[in-house]
């Protein structure tokens, strides 16, 4: 008994310190990493949460954009930081789920960081140029099916999600359509607008000006559910492919080590940030949805995301760097 009494006594002075800090945190304020430029989805989603987040918690969350390779340096960077939970990122599908498997990147996602929530998805959709006759799914297949290897699908560059919603399109059909890639979405879309490529699969948000317009066609969205923003666009598993589910997402994750008081901490802070209505107003305008679940349950997210893209980059025989 005097033994189980000492060990005890032991594990209490060794996790007071740790209970302790995570009731007084945050008492600094927190570093939010975002793996891009300012100005764009993630950007964007991560400043209207980290607003709300300081507004909770009355310490400034200060974004700190680290773009470069898509998404992969500024999620390295909050690998490497310290594990006390005041430098933390929003990182995205690409960079935590496929770029790992499509290049040699610094980091192992789930050895080398702590999950803390899923934070926002974003429907994927796929659309054609204005000069593809195509006015459905089934138009397009049978379109590339006569003309293989002659219809070219754009992606925001090689490795990104857009780029391997095409490769899955390309195994879900049977069809040959040719990969062009470019660097960023903003590039691809004005090349479809110029009829230079004939389909993408991008970002919803990025789309809808354009689709609104008249000047792309919406084919379909790869979200289980029609979009709010464009509910005239049927999902692929309503067009007959339930395969084609393609979402973008984004995901709070701090440096591995953190102590679980802290992930806990800043998964209560974070999730009570997007229920508030006026955070869910903001970011659905940009076709985002807001998740908010645990840190257990995102990991197993992102495991079943890193085997579903490995699998498609094997499958189509999409060149890695690895």
């Amino acid at each position: 008994m005097r033994m189980v009494g000492a060990v005890l006594a032991g594990l209490s002075v060794l996790l007071t310190p740790t209970l302790a800090a995570a009731q007084d945190f945050p008492s600094k304020p927190i570093r939010l990493i975002v793996p891009f430029p300012a100005g764009g989805p993630n950007d964007i989603i991560a400043r209207v949460i980290g607003q709300r987040m300081s507004e909770l918690t009355r310490q400034p969350v200060v974004i700190d954009n680290r773009g470069g390779q898509g998404g992969v340096l500024g999620t390295d960077a909050v690998a490497k930081a310290a594990p006390d939970g005041y430098t933390i990122a929003i990182s995205s599908a690409g960079a935590l789920a496929i770029s790992p498997s499509m290049e040699k990147v610094a980091y192992d996602t789930l050895k080398d960081l702590a999950p803390v929530t899923l934070v926002a998805t974003v429907p994927e959709m796929l659309v054609v140029a204005s000069n593809v006759p195509a006015k459905n799914i089934g138009d397009l297949i049978a379109l590339a099916r006569a003309q293989p290897g002659k219809l070219n699908f754009a992606s925001s560059g090689p490795g990104s999600l857009p780029h391997l919603a095409g490769e899955l399109l390309k195994l879900t059909a049977r069809i040959d359509i040719v990969h062009v890639p470019y660097r960023g979405a903003a590039p691809a879309v004005n090349d479809l607008l110029g009829q230079q490529v004939q389909m993408a699969f991008l970002d919803l948000p990025v789309l809808l000006p354009q689709i609104r317009a008249g000047a792309l066609r919406g084919i379909a969205i790869g979200s289980p559910q029609r979009a709010p923003t464009a509910m005239e666009v049927p999902t692929t598993a309503e067009a007959g492919m339930p395969d084609l589910r393609v979402e973008n997402w984004y995901g709070m994750v701090a440096p591995a080590g953190t102590p679980p008081a802290i992930v806990a901490a800043l998964n209560s802070i974070a999730t009570e940030a997007m229920r508030d209505p006026a955070v869910k107003e903001k970011l659905a305008s940009q076709g985002a949805e807001l998740i908010g679940d645990t840190p257990e349950h995102f990991r197993r997210f992102i495991e079943t995301e890193i085997a579903k893209w490995a699998k498609v980059i094997k499958d189509a025989g999409v060149a890695t760097e690895k």
